[in-house]
C-alpha cells in the first residue's frame, strides 16, 4: 500500500492523530513517510496545519507537503471560494500523492472532514482523489453514539465508488467509555463490514512526541504496523 487516503466520518474525530500514529508505526518499522495535505482550512499562513503535526509528533524524518491553505473552517470548496483562492483538484491530488509515493514507502492522505466534502466547485471529493489511484481508504470514526450510522454510511458510499476500504480506526478512545463506546467495538465491524483496525486514547495528541511515537504501535494492529489486537481489546472492555 504505498498510498493510503485517511478519511472520516466527519469532522473533529482525530484524523490528524491517527495519521500521525500510522506515520510513527511506519517510522518504527524501518519505512519511509511522506503525509500530504491536500487542503487545509481554519489555518493562517503563519501557523502550522495538519501535516506538520503528523512531523511534530511523527518525527522530522516524515515528509510533510500541503497543496492548499485557506483561512476559514469550512469545507475546502467553500473556503476557497470565500478567500478568492484557487480549489484543488482530484488530478492535483494524485499527482502529487504520486509523487511522493515515488520516493517514499508510504504516502498518507489526510482528508478534510468527512469523504464527500466537496473540494471543488465540481463537486469532486477526497474518494474521487482516491479512486484516480485506485487506493485504499482507512476510515477514522469516533467511539461513542451514532457512530455506527455515520461509519456505515461511509463505507457504503466507498464501495459504490468502486473503492477499497482498508478498515477503521477509531479517533479518540475514552479513558472511561460508556456503554455505547464499548458495544460499538463489536458492532462497528457488523455493520460495515470492515474490520476494526486500532483504537488510539483520547488525549494522545498532547502526549510529548517521544513517548506518542513510543506507544503508537500499541494502537494499531499489524496491517499498520503496529501490534494491537481487536479480540484483547474487546475483551479489556466488554459491552
Amino acid at each position: 500500500m504505498p498510498v493510503v487516503f485517511v478519511s472520516g466520518t466527519g469532522t473533529e474525530i482525530g484524523k490528524t492523530v491517527v495519521t500521525s500514529a500510522i506515520a510513527a508505526a511506519a517510522v518504527a518499522a524501518g519505512r519511509s513517510v511522506a503525509v500530504l495535505k491536500p487542503a487545509q482550512t481554519g489555518v493562517s499562513p503563519d501557523e502550522p496545519g495538519d501535516a506538520a503535526e503528523v512531523v511534530r509528533l511523527a518525527g522530522p524524518t516524515v515528509t510533510a507537503l500541503e497543496l492548499a491553505r485557506y483561512p476559514e473552517p469550512l469545507a475546502p470548496d467553500t473556503a476557497a471560494r470565500r478567500s478568492g483562492l484557487a480549489t484543488v483538484s482530484p488530478a492535483a491530488v494524485a499527482e502529487a500523492a504520486g509523487r511522493l509515493a515515488a520516493a517514499h514507502d508510504l504516502v498518507l492522505v489526510e482528508g478534510a472532514g468527512g469523504l464527500l466534502v466537496r473540494f471543488d466547485e465540481e463537486g469532486n471529493t477526497l474518494a474521487d482523489a482516491a479512486r484516480l489511484l485506485a487506493a485504499p481508504v482507512l476510515l477514522v470514526a469516533p467511539a461513542g453514539l451514532g457512530t455506527l450510522n455515520s461509519t456505515a454510511l461511509t463505507a457504503e458510499a466507498l464501495r459504490a465508488r468502486a473503492l477499497g476500504p482498508l478498515g477503521v480506526v477509531i479517533g479518540s478512545w475514552p479513558a472511561n467509555p460508556d456503554l455505547a463506546s464499548r458495544c460499538n467495538l463489536a458492532d462497528l465491524p457488523k455493520v460495515s463490514g470492515l474490520p476494526l483496525l486500532g483504537a488510539v486514547p483520547e488525549g494522545s495528541g498532547v502526549l510529548t512526541p517521544d513517548a506518542f511515537r513510543s506507544a503508537a504501535p500499541g494502537w494499531l494492529a499489524p496491517g499498520l504496523d503496529g501490534t494491537w489486537s481487536a479480540r484483547s481489546f474487546l475483551e479489556a472492555w466488554p459491552a
